[in-house]
């Protein structure tokens, strides 16, 4: 519970100062996508399983205003999210790779997405500004992170970073994420970070 107060009391300071210092939205904060490109083959199973989770279509793209109520429900949900559920291998949990599902108490990284995405979703964020997005970490693995695009530019919730970035402020190399406008399809990311990944955050 004191853990709880503390992530809490953390969470609404931090939100109150990014919010009222109310950052400038530039081409740096806003990822730039591409065409269309290849569906993870753990999304096209998931997708299988959850049809009607990977048939929404969206006809606005307009991002999500970042309230300060939008801001708290991502901080919360974040922090439980990466709280609650421990982190395990899709080999240890179902014995073989890429298995994308919810998460109840253990997870690999795209299952915190999954959760993290389901729970925004209830709480009203629209669909077209919560984003699975594949990475590559500096070591060479791949990753999954959430792409929350904004008002204010486009925000990453990450189980293996607590606090919630931007995303060209990360040390990730952009691979790919869901379209706005269609939850099945995938599209490209032009990541012109790259050359500066390695020094990001060091």
């Amino acid at each position: 519970m004191i853990k709880r107060i503390i992530l809490a009391g953390t969470a609404l300071l931090f939100m109150s100062i990014a919010v009222q210092a109310g950052p400038a939205v530039t081409a740096a904060t806003v990822m730039q996508t591409g065409g269309r490109t290849s569906q993870p083959i753990g999304h096209y199973d998931f997708c299988q399983t959850y049809q009607d989770e990977c048939r929404i279509r969206s006809i606005s793209d307009t991002p999500v205003s970042l309230t300060q109520k939008v801001w708290a429900q991502m901080v919360q949900v974040n922090a439980t999210v990466n709280t609650d559920i421990k982190p395990e291998t899709d080999m240890q949990i179902w014995g073989k790779a890429e298995v994308w599902s919810y998460p109840t108490t253990v997870g690999d990284c795209e299952d915190y997405v999954l959760l993290k995405r389901k729970m925004l979703i209830e709480r009203g964020l629209p669909v077209s500004s919560l984003l699975i997005t594949v990475v590559r970490q500096l070591n060479g693995e791949g990753h999954a992170v959430l792409t929350v695009r904004t008002d204010r530019g486009d925000y990453i919730l990450d189980n293996l970073e607590p606090r919630i970035k931007p995303w060209n402020e990360t040390s990730y190399d952009y691979l790919k994420r869901q379209s706005t406008h269609n939850t099945g399809a995938w599209v490209s990311i032009t990541d012109d970070r790259q050359v500066l990944v390695g020094s990001i955050g060091q």
